[in-house]
């Protein structure tokens, strides 16, 4: 049967192929995305705080990192978890939005670009093809989430 083995040889590179420029469509996404300005650092978001003086509370933001990466205004040389944005619709905390925007849609296309690897991969390995245990007929369905 070397025609059927050619036939599945020919689709499993097709399909490979599809993969790799599903791919590489989304390195181009991120490529224009990282173009339209600054993308914040991973693990930062937005955080909304209120200051209270007598008679009065103020709503102010900030951006919020995971470890000081900020460099504080105060101590030079220090670092901060937090950079202060201002009020809202202040020019730094509507350029903080887009950055985090920006950062999450590109931390969404990895994702996207990791699971397409991992079926890359099952389809150039011969991975998504396993042998079964001749003793068990019934087909046992394992799922994973790939995104």
């Amino acid at each position: 049967m070397p025609d059927q083995k050619t036939h599945l040889n020919a689709d499993r590179a097709l399909r490979a192929a599809h993969l790799k420029a599903a791919m590489a469509a989304l390195e181009k996404q991120i490529q224009k995305i990282s173009k339209q300005g600054e993308v914040a650092p991973a693990g930062c978001c937005l955080a909304r705080y209120q200051v209270r003086k007598p008679n009065r509370a103020y709503w102010y933001y900030k951006l919020q990192a995971t470890e000081p990466i900020f460099e504080q205004a105060t101590v030079k040389g220090s670092k901060s978890k937090y950079k202060h944005l201002g009020k809202a619709g202040s020019p730094a905390h509507i350029e903080a939005v887009l950055m985090v925007s920006r950062r999450v849609q590109i931390d969404s296309l990895q994702r996207t670009i990791e699971s397409l690897k991992e079926s890359w991969l099952d389809v150039c390995t011969g991975a998504e093809i396993e042998q079964t245990s001749a003793k068990s007929p019934q087909s046992d369905s394992v799922e994973r989430q790939v995104f």
